[in-house]
């Protein structure tokens, strides 16, 4: 069994500064780090491959800099890692990011064996907009599989997998055929630590670089800039609000407060929210 996980090296959002004139990202000085959604998505690829057997190749894009990730989650097991890393990449937005993708995972598949699953986190904590592992799904024609919280069983047999995803107002359960792109979400299971033999192994493994040509991509104006309409204006940090919450103590379990309920003592510090709520049942 052949799995691809792609990874992405962002900053640490835990020391991201917005810069106090231009309202943009002070990135200077700030470590990277490996996705923390992607590495639950490593974690369950890996498992896949401990118990069905096979490897787990992992796939970045970015600068050269983006090889201390990679190297990184060969520490955690992974068999194999590549980056794919050329001038021409800067500037992606997620469209021109999943055509780069997609375009080195089918040559992944040329390399070393079609993957039967490709997995992504949910999203990163740097753009949070999780269409980058849908937009590869598309470009591969692969079933797609999003915020998935379990994979329940894979049957290489039947080439099934059945899993279940978190949705609105419960959790599904999905079977689809393989090949298939899973997009996991976070805490669903509990990352390894990777053994003193892997990290010696990643110390010394060689990290496969593509650039855009290695990874047989000819039409150049699909990626970077060229190939990127988002177009991001400003980053800037939200106003503080000025008004302090409001203390409503309550004196018992049956939520009342001198004759009236805690709702009302709400309603009456929101006058709007009873509205607003009218409205959305009428709506429902």
């Amino acid at each position: 069994m052949h799995i691809v996980v792609c990874i992405k090296q962002v900053p640490d959002s835990a020391q991201i500064r917005v810069h106090p004139v231009t309202n943009t990202i002070m990135r200077q000085g700030v470590p990277t780090i490996i996705n923390p959604y992607d590495l639950f998505a490593l974690e369950q690829a890996m498992q896949l491959r401990d118990k069905h057997g096979g490897e787990v190749t992992v796939l970045t894009m970015g600068p050269p800099m983006a090889e201390d990730s990679l190297r990184k989650a060969l520490t955690f097991g992974a068999n194999r890692a590549v980056l794919l890393t050329d001038r021409f990449f800067a500037g992606s937005d997620t469209l021109a990011t999943s055509f780069a993708l997609a375009s080195a995972i089918e040559r992944i598949g040329a390399t070393w064996g079609r993957p039967e699953m490709v997995f992504t986190g949910k999203q990163t904590i740097d753009g949070d907009t999780a269409q980058v592992g849908p937009g590869i799904a598309k470009r591969l024609d692969l079933q797609q599989l999003t915020y998935v919280s379990r994979i329940a069983e894979v049957d290489l047999e039947a080439s099934e997998v059945t899993v279940e995803r978190r949705a609105e107002g419960g959790v599904q359960t999905l079977r689809t055929k393989l090949p298939c792109l899973v997009a996991m979400l976070e805490g669903t299971c509990d990352i390894r630590r990777g053994t003193m033999g892997d990290a010696m192994r990643a110390a010394r493994a060689e990290i496969v670089k593509w650039s855009a040509a290695d990874a047989g991509i000819t039409d150049l104006g699909k990626c970077g800039l060229k190939g990127s309409p988002t177009v991001v204006k400003r980053v800037f940090a939200p106003t503080p609000r000025a008004e302090k919450a409001k203390i409503i103590e309550v004196a018992n379990l049956s939520l009342e407060i001198s004759g009236t309920t805690l709702v009302d003592e709400i309603f009456a510090h929101l006058p709007k929210l009873e509205e607003e709520l009218a409205k959305a049942q009428q709506g429902y």
